[in-house]
């Protein structure tokens, strides 16, 4: 099944609500983002997703992609839909107007880019890629690179890349051996082969740029001697126009579980011998730094992979379950009822829900205080947003794409034996979200990231803010009139003080000098946080669906699948807080003192 709705309502629902999009519109610089703007681009997207790319999913996962000496081919179909992606501005939905983009809130881009991911994972990783880059460019290039690259990679005329991985060097950079050799006209000669490099070749874009991390001659050893350069495909003239080809090749593509028509490859720069031409981007040793800009916008770009293919699931499932027939319904007895009748099938398709739509609101949420930092202009603001957001960034890829994994996996289940045939569609779903937990980082360096990086480097004050953010959301529930949000305040409450006395437990043993306890936890602890900042936004939903109910809004159906998935949130998801807590407490007791645990 390749049909695919995308959940407008929903996404419209988040951003009204939880985002407050209305809010960030009136920020400077997102003054163009008005309602009717707004409702035009998603259902256009939504149009775009479902008749473009969706069909092309299926094609594109048992076509793959093709490597031969000339290049990359990608699949049928493939061509033709990048040209109506970027003819239609997709690419650029939220760049800078300076370079040709539309300038409009990440906020919004962010539901555009969950629909391209739903519909076509594999194609959406080219732009996501060229997103990364752009980032990346804006912060650190010259403007004299600037002005010869960036327009021309936010129309999508050229894609871009990011090249860190080694053979020898996978998450640890410090072992990284590429290198580059300054020229007397300022250039300089990369040398070096990185793997896994989605995008490196591809005959979708006349030229691709590739952001490579190498060595100077002087470089200091370990991750401070890394600096960033720009390497493109093609040399550009001084008038914009492509030159020669540089030395810049991709020697194969890796065969792979999933992501077929995403062609991951090995790339060799200066086999030829001369060295592939490239440009310093930013200061000399500061390379790993700037291209963390870049990673940043791909983690979260890749936890949005999580909920687009959760999603897609989903749908599948739920379509699946209202069609097939099997068994008595177990309250009226009545023969041979579609499976969606089964209290387990209901179980599974609302654990599916509920984990989808909280994943959802806090990746849009994260995406609007990164629209809200950049337009601030008082620094503590400024500092508050991009603080709460890099907190909230390693649970939203960590956190989404786990339960990307869970979700289809459970899709699968639905779907019975036909779910384990190719021929449902199901499986690829699977097949496609296995890798989202491990590039751009894996679920357990986002772990470590949360705890040593965002959790402690401001002595936890960050934390506590989202504690008495969350605190607050419980109070407000708990004054409701409505017993399932008064339940739900006394489910979140109690998540809550378990994620708070893990915290501290972290806190005090990272302060005896042994990481190891913290370490083991570290993954337990982001499932916690995830747990809770899920049921905090899934609280806040609550809340906005009564207050629509009591407005006598319309669509009260809506409304109320809202409060329900809400509760069932808090009846069989946030109790799950408490078990994560005392694994986290646990630490790594039962490793310790045993020397071979594996003998």
């Amino acid at each position: 099944m390749s049909d695919y709705r995308a959940p407008v309502q929903d996404m419209r629902f988040v951003m009204d609500e939880i985002v407050k999009l209305d809010e960030i519109a009136r920020l400077p610089g997102f003054e163009e983002a008005t309602p009717d703007l707004v409702s035009a681009i998603i259902d256009e997207a939504a149009r775009f997703s479902s008749e473009a790319l969706a069909p092309l999913n299926r094609v594109g996962d048992q076509q793959g992609c093709r490597w031969s000496a000339a290049g990359v081919t990608t699949p049928e179909g493939w061509q033709e839909a990048y040209r109506q992606f970027c003819d239609a501005g997709w690419n650029g939905i939220a760049s800078p107007v300076e370079f040709g983009g539309q300038g409009l809130p990440e906020a919004l881009g962010v539901a555009v880019k969950e629909m391209v991911c739903s519909a076509n994972l594999s194609f959406s990783l080219c732009p996501l890629l060229t997103t990364g880059a752009v980032e990346a460019l804006l912060i650190c290039a010259s403007d004299a690179l600037k002005k010869t690259y960036l327009e021309k990679m936010i129309s999508g005329q050229w894609t871009g890349t990011m090249n860190l991985t080694e053979p020898q060097a996978g998450s640890d950079l410090a072992l990284l051996r590429s290198r580059a050799a300054p020229q007397a006209d300022g250039s300089y000669r990369i040398f070096g082969q990185k793997i896994f490099i989605t995008y490196g070749d591809h005959d979708l874009a006349e030229n691709i740029v590739h952001l490579v991390l190498a060595r100077l001659p002087d470089a200091p050893a370990g991750v401070k001697g890394i600096s960033l350069f720009l390497v493109p495909k093609f040399l550009v003239n001084a008038d914009g126009s492509l030159g020669a080809r540089n030395d810049a090749v991709c020697a194969s593509i890796e065969h792979k579980l999933g992501i077929h028509a995403s062609p991951t490859c090995v790339m060799v720069y200066g086999d030829k011998g001369e060295g592939a031409t490239g440009y310093l981007l930013g200061e000399a040793h500061r390379g790993l730094e700037y291209m963390f800009i870049m990673m940043n916008a791909a983690r979260l770009g890749v936890g949005l992979q999580g909920i687009a293919l959760g999603e897609r699931a989903y749908q599948q499932a739920l379509a699946y379950a209202r069609e097939r027939k099997q068994g008595r319904d177990a309250v009226s007895g009545e023969a041979l009822v579609t499976i969606d009748h089964h209290p387990d099938i209901k179980r599974m398709l609302m654990l599916m829900k509920a984990r989808v739509e909280a994943c959802r609101a806090m990746a849009y949420y994260t995406s609007g205080l990164l629209d809200r930092m950049h337009a601030a202009v008082d620094p503590a603001e400024k500092k508050r947003c991009l603080y709460l957001a890099e907190f909230l960034i390693p649970l939203v890829k960590g956190g989404s794409t786990e339960m990307g994994i869970d979700v289809t996996s459970l899709g699968i289940q639905i779907h019975g034996g036909m779910g384990f045939i190719e021929e449902t569609g199901a499986a690829q779903h699977w097949r496609d979200a296995r890798i989202t937990t491990i590039y751009e980082g894996t679920t357990g360096i986002q772990a470590n990231d949360l705890l040593f990086r965002k959790l402690m480097r401001d002595g936890g004050a960050t934390a506590r803010s989202v504690f008495g953010q969350i605190q607050a959301t419980a109070e407000q529930l708990g004054a409701s009139t409505r017993p399932e949000l008064q339940a739900f305040a006394a489910r979140l409450g109690s998540a809550l003080k378990a994620w708070a006395q893990s915290t501290e437990w972290l806190g005090q043993s990272a302060q005896t000098g042994n990481y190891a306890p913290a370490l083991t936890a570290a993954v337990p602890y982001l499932h916690l946080a995830v747990t809770v900042v899920g049921g905090w936004f899934m609280g806040q939903a609550a809340l906005a669906a009564a207050r629509r109910l009591d407005q006598g809004a319309g669509d009260a159906a809506f409304y109320q699948r809202k409060i329900a998935t809400a509760a069932f949130y808090a009846d069989q998801l946030l109790p799950q807080a408490r078990a994560f807590a005392e694994t986290v407490q646990a630490g790594d007791k039962a490793l310790a003192g045993v020397a071979d645990l594996f003998g």
